[in-house]
């Protein structure tokens, strides 16, 4: 455990013997595995691992049903991405983390304060930034992968990141002026508060559990057998008790 700990901020790209995020670490079944590969898997975990729950927040939360609604498409997208990213990582070795960055963090305890307007404005707007972010290292990590599941995780990610951009967009309180500054323009902040702590062997991992109503599925991996869709039983209406939160397994 102490060797992992260890060795995760250089899994991470942040002490690396060498600058080049295209250096080869591994050659897998499914094609060569480099640094920019391993980190954006870590990055789609540790994004949902802080999102998520602000959907939850947004759909208890938030004043209008727009705001509702993009708390909604948080929560369904990233139970999804989750799914695939832990699949994915267990096939090319990769330790995941079980909590995001003390930045992360930071804004779901900023956001968390706030109610009302304030709410909805300060959700929205910090996520739509994140996002943004996000959907450029989407994009790179797509066009530059040899590897097929890290390709098939991007596809994936680009669909649902740009989902989301779109129903925070709808919701007509992105400050674009504001948002795209700080997109561009992101503080610089240490090392230690950007990335997420590393896991412990001692910890189950954190699941984020799909919603009853989920429309978003995660990928079905080479080898695998894509499962038929359920139909929905019309007699047994979903419980609305039923956690949709954070599970651990």
């Amino acid at each position: 455990m102490t060797l992992a700990a260890l060795a995760y901020p250089s899994m991470l790209g942040l002490n690396k013997v060498t600058t080049d995020e295209g250096r080869v670490i591994a050659q897998t079944q499914w094609g060569p595995l480099t640094e920019a590969d391993r980190d954006f898997v870590v990055k789609v975990r540790a994004a949902g691992l802080w999102e998520y729950p602000l959907g939850q927040m947004a759909i208890e939360k938030g004043t209008t049903p727009e705001v509702v609604n993009a708390g909604e498409h948080l929560v369904d997208g990233h139970a999804a991405l989750d799914a695939s990213c832990r699949k994915i990582a267990t096939l090319l070795n990769i330790p995941l983390p079980n909590a995001a960055s003390p930045q992360q963090e930071g804004f779901v305890t900023t956001i968390s304060s706030k109610s009302g307007k304030d709410f909805d404005s300060e959700l929205v707007n910090t996520m739509r930034m994140t996002h943004g972010s996000i959907f450029n290292t989407v994009a790179k990590i797509r066009s530059t992968t040899k590897n097929t599941l890290i390709r098939q995780l991007a596809n994936q990610a680009n669909e649902i990141v740009l989902d989301h951009i779109t129903v925070l967009e709808d919701t007509g309180l992105v400050n674009f002026e504001q948002t795209l500054h700080m997109q561009t323009a992101p503080p610089k902040l240490p090392a230690e508060d950007v990335t997420p702590p590393p896991p412990s062997g001692r910890q189950p991992q954190v699941v984020l559990t799909p919603p009853p109503t989920a429309t978003s599925s995660p990928l079905v991996l080479p080898g695998e057998s894509n499962p038929a869709p359920k139909s929905p039983d019309p007699k047994q209406a979903p419980d609305p008790q039923q956690s949709a939160g954070p599970q651990v397994g």
